[in-house]
C-alpha cells in the first residue's frame, strides 16, 4: 500500500482534445488534477486529413514544463489516446509526415476490395477477433499500400499514436499491447501481430516495435526533453494506450463478475475475459476482442450512445441555456415508452438533422413522432435503456460467468435517468462512476509499474475508495419486460 505522497502524469488524448492531469497517490486514496486542456484539431489539405502529432507534443511539454515550474516532483509519464492511427518513422528516426486520420474518407470502400484482392472477411475476424470498420489500422494500411503512399514506401518503422508521443519523449519505440489491439493486425491467440495480415500491407513484424504490456518501463525522457522542460531523466510507462482500455482498468469491481458500460458520445458494452471470444455468433453480431491488462481481453460491443441527445440539443435554440439536468427532469415527466427507435440504425449515423431522423424513423415505424425537446429526449432514454439490455442480453451468453452487475463509467456515468433506465431494463443493480475512468487508469497503471500498487485488484480497490459510486437497483421489472417485446418488433 502506498505511504508517501506520490504524483504521477498522465496525458490523456481524446479525438477532439487533450489533457494533461496530475494523479496524487496518498494512503490509499488518489486525486486528480487537471494540469491543462487543449484541443486536437484536424488538418485538411492535399485531399487528406491529419492529425497535428507536432502541435500534441508541444502541448505535452507545456506540461510538463508547468509540472516542473511548480516543483511537482513526478513519477513517471503515462499517455493514452484513441485507437487506429499511427505515424510512419524513417531510416534516420524521424517522423515522415503528420499521421492520417481515421476520419479520413480514403479508406471508404476499402473493406470490400481487401476481402476481395487480399483475405477473405472470415478469416480476418477468425485471426483478430475485432469488429469491421472501415478506418481500422489494416484497412489504413492496405489502402496506402496499394496507393503507393510515399511516406509509407520510405517507412522503416510504424508507430501508433501513443506509441511514437513516448518515442517522441524517449527515443524507445515500441508497440503497446491494447493500442496495437484496436488495429485489426493483432491476433490475441498468440499475443502479437499476425505475418499473414501485416504481408496483406506490405510491412512484416520488423517494421514495428516490440509488444509491451501495460505497466512497463519504456525507457526515460531524453537528454533534449529534460532541457525542453527543465525536468530529470524521469521514466516513461506504457500504461492502457488505448484510451478504452485505461478506462476499463479503472472500473472499481470488487470481482470479474461485471459488465461495464464506458458511456459518452459513444457507448462501449462489455466483459473482462481471460481469452478472446471468437465464434460464428460473435462474427455475426460484429463484437470485438481488444486487449486489456493483465493478460485479459475487452470483449465488447460498440453502441451509438449519447451522439443522439448530443446532436440534437445542438439544433434546440431555445433550450441552449437550459441545463442537463432540467431537460431531462422534463423528459421524466413524458409518458415513457410512447416513441422507440433502434439507437444503432444506420439512419442516425451522421444525419443532417438527428432531429428528423428521429422523427422519421417513428412515423417508418408507426410510431408516435416525438414533437417537443422532452419528448424526444425522453425517446432517446427509453430506447438507450431498451438497447443496452439486448448487448447486455448477449453479453450474459458469451461470459463464462454470471454478471451480477453493471458499472457505468465515463461522462454519461452522471446521467441519473438514464442509470436508473439501465438498471431497470437490464435488471441488474448498476453501480455508477468514475467519470474520470481513462486518466485514473492511465495513473494507476504507472503506480503498478513503480511498485506502488500490486496488481488490478488493488488498484480497483484504491479506486472504490477515493471517489463516490451511485448504486441504482432495478425498478418496474414486468414493465420493463413488456416493453422489450416490443422495441424487439421495432429493431427488426
Amino acid at each position: 500500500m502506498i505511504e508517501n505522497k506520490k504524483y504521477f502524469f498522465a496525458i490523456d488524448l481524446g479525438a477532439t482534445s487533450g489533457r494533461t492531469i496530475i494523479g496524487t497517490l496518498h494512503e490509499g486514496k488518489m486525486k486528480l488534477e487537471e494540469l491543462t486542456r487543449f484541443d486536437n484539431h484536424i488538418i485538411e489539405t492535399g485531399g487528406h486529413f491529419y492529425w497535428d502529432i507536432y502541435a500534441l507534443y508541444h502541448e505535452i511539454i507545456l506540461g510538463l514544463k508547468l509540472a516542473h515550474d511548480r516543483e511537482i516532483p513526478i513519477q513517471s509519464i503515462g499517455i493514452d489516446t484513441w485507437g487506429c492511427d499511427f505515424v510512419f518513422v524513417g531510416q534516420d528516426g524521424a517522423l515522415m509526415r503528420n499521421p492520417m486520420s481515421y476520419r479520413d474518407p480514403c479508406t471508404m470502400g476499402t473493406m470490400d476490395d481487401y476481402f476481395k484482392k487480399a483475405i477473405s472477411k472470415d478469416k480476418v475476424y477468425e485471426k483478430t477477433g475485432i469488429q469491421f470498420m472501415n478506418f481500422n489500422s489494416l484497412f489504413q494500411l492496405y489502402q496506402m499500400h496499394v496507393s503507393k503512399n510515399s511516406a509509407m514506401l520510405h517507412a522503416q518503422q510504424v508507430l501508433f499514436i501513443p506509441d511514437a508521443l513516448s518515442y517522441m519523449l524517449t527515443g524507445k519505440a515500441i508497440c503497446e499491447y491494447t493500442i496495437s489491439s484496436t488495429s485489426q493486425l493483432l491476433n490475441p491467440k498468440t499475443g502479437d501481430l499476425d505475418e499473414e495480415l501485416l504481408q496483406s500491407t506490405g510491412l512484416n513484424r520488423e517494421n514495428f516495435g516490440k509488444m509491451t504490456r501495460p505497466a512497463t518501463v519504456i525507457g526515460s525522457l531524453t537528454d533534449e526533453i529534460q532541457k525542453l522542460t527543465g525536468l530529470g531523466s524521469i521514466p516513461v510507462i506504457a500504461v492502457a494506450g488505448h484510451d478504452t482500455a485505461s478506462a476499463v482498468a479503472a472500473v472499481p469491481a470488487k470481482d470479474e463478475k461485471f459488465a461495464y458500460l464506458s458511456s459518452g458520445t459513444w457507448s462501449l458494452m462489455g466483459i473482462e475475459n481471460q481469452q478472446a471470444i471468437i465464434n460464428d455468433k460473435s462474427f455475426k453480431l460484429n463484437f470485438t476482442n481488444e486487449g486489456g491488462i493483465e493478460g485479459t481481453t475487452r470483449f465488447l460491443k460498440n453502441i451509438c450512445g449519447m451522439w443522439l441527445y448530443e446532436r440534437c440539443r445542438s439544433e434546440w435554440p431555445e433550450i441552449k441555456n437550459l441545463g442537463h439536468q432540467k431537460l431531462q427532469a422534463q423528459a421524466a415527466q413524458e409518458p415513457g415508452f410512447r416513441s422507440l427507435i433502434n439507437p444503432d440504425d444506420p439512419v442516425f449515423a451522421n444525419p443532417a438533422s438527428m432531429v428528423a431522423a428521429i422523427q422519421n424513423y417513428c412515423t417508418e415505424h408507426q410510431e408516435p413522432v416525438p414533437e417537443s425537446p422532452a419528448q424526444i429526449c425522453r425517446c432517446i432514454f427509453d430506447s438507450l435503456a431498451l438497447r443496452y439490455r439486448q448487448v447486455f442480453n448477449w453479453l450474459k451468453e458469451f461470459a463464462p460467468f454470471p454478471i451480477n452487475t453493471l458499472h457505468i463509467i465515463g461522462g454519461g456515468s452522471l446521467n441519473v435517468m438514464l442509470n436508473q433506465f439501465t438498471a431497470n431494463s437490464c435488471g441488474v443493480p448498476v453501480l455508477a462512476g468514475p467519470q474520470e475512468g481513462t486518466a485514473i487508469g492511465n495513473i494507476m497503471l504507472q503506480a503498478k509499474a513503480s511498485g506502488d500498487v500490486k496488481d488490478i485488484k488493488e488498484m480497483r480497490k484504491i479506486i472504490a475508495d477515493s471517489i463516490d459510486l451511485r448504486r441504482y437497483e432495478p425498478q418496474d421489472k414486468e414493465q420493463w419486460d413488456a416493453v422489450y417485446q416490443k422495441y424487439l418488433k421495432i429493431c427488426k
